[in-house]
């Protein structure tokens, strides 16, 4: 076996054999010192001086961020309802993650550039702050402390702040080989990216299977985050397992990761979805609500009421009048 075949299969620690299959923002700084490249990947397009790369999937990015800012905005039109300042915070952490994706994957920060492996360390960053932010939000539903208090949100917000320092730090110190990290045997950032980030997942799961099951009557919010994990896994398969055959397929034209972005937008849009069918908006006292909703309970202020009133003496029914 030659010695690229046995960089390519898979080893605990190591990125050769999943770099081998689609090119992961990482992949130009692990392993050998000049990368690994997947041994098929989608064709790039020129647009003046500048190569593009993974066009389909860059399409697919766009989608993805503007169905995140309509998820964004209808979470915040919710005025009631329960976890919307924390759940938001995951969308917004989505959002800047796509936006990182995009950049890094693109070729628009070239790999070649001296700033390229600080943009991929924060998007590994992002992703996995993204995910325990999701992890964090799984815990609302419990109530162990109540939501949109400074104590919910600002836990959330700072132990994500310290998620992706130390993420980062990581990060850069396994590409340029700093503090006795390596980028040669990046195993600390391969615990980070597979090993924590599916752990994190597979705990919100499970708390929501719990959450569900304990506390509420319907059972149909089940189908909504099993639909994202299902969605999530097979993501994953079409990147790490189909990618290289869905390459040849289609000719270069698309490969793993243009099915794999679609399906994590679709685990996202799942995400929302189950959220917005656990939570029920309070409409007495949301702003948002229709006009209508107010009914007059002072039999004294009603229509025939005030006639009775008028009836009885003349004009004296409407002297409090605006």
């Amino acid at each position: 076996m030659s010695s690229f075949a046995a960089d390519t299969d898979f080893s605990f620690g190591k990125f050769g054999f999943f770099c081998n299959q689609i090119a992961l923002s990482l992949c130009p700084l692990v392993g050998p010192p000049s990368g690994i490249e997947p041994q098929c990947y989608s064709r790039n397009i020129e647009m003046g001086s500048l190569l593009i790369f993974e066009p389909a999937t860059l399409v697919i990015h766009l989608i993805a961020l503007f169905m995140t800012g309509i998820m964004i905005y209808h979470i915040k039109t919710k005025y009631t309802a329960v976890g919307r300042k924390e759940i938001v915070m995951f969308f917004y952490m989505y959002f800047v993650t796509i936006v990182f994706e995009f950049l890094t994957i693109s070729g628009i920060v070239q790999t070649a550039h001296s700033a390229y492996p600080y943009f991929a360390a924060a998007h590994i960053s992002m992703i996995i702050t993204t995910l325990w932010c999701l992890l964090l939000n799984g815990f609302v539903g419990f109530q162990w402390a109540e939501d949109g208090t400074k104590t919910s949100l600002w836990s959330i917000r700072i132990s994500s702040l310290v998620i992706w320092g130390i993420s980062f730090f990581i990060n850069i110190a396994t590409f340029k080989g700093m503090a006795g990290f390596s980028q040669a045997s990046p195993t600390p950032l391969f615990l980070i990216y597979f090993v924590f980030g599916a752990a994190f997942i597979l705990i919100y799961v499970l708390l929501q299977i719990v959450l569900v099951v304990q506390t509420l009557d319907d059972r149909w919010p089940l189908g909504d985050i099993l639909f994202g994990f299902a969605f999530f896994v097979v993501g994953r398969i079409f990147e790490f397992v189909l990618s290289q055959k869905i390459c040849d397929m289609a000719k270069h034209y698309v490969d793993g990761m243009f099915f794999g972005t679609i399906c994590s937008l679709l685990a996202v849009m799942m995400v929302y979805k189950y959220w917005d069918s656990i939570t029920k908006e309070d409409l007495e006292f949301s702003v948002g609500g229709k006009s209508n909703v107010w009914e007059i309970k002072d039999p004294l202020l009603s229509d025939d009421g005030l006639a009775a009133m008028g009836r009885d003496d003349g004009n004296r029914g409407y002297e409090n009048r605006y």
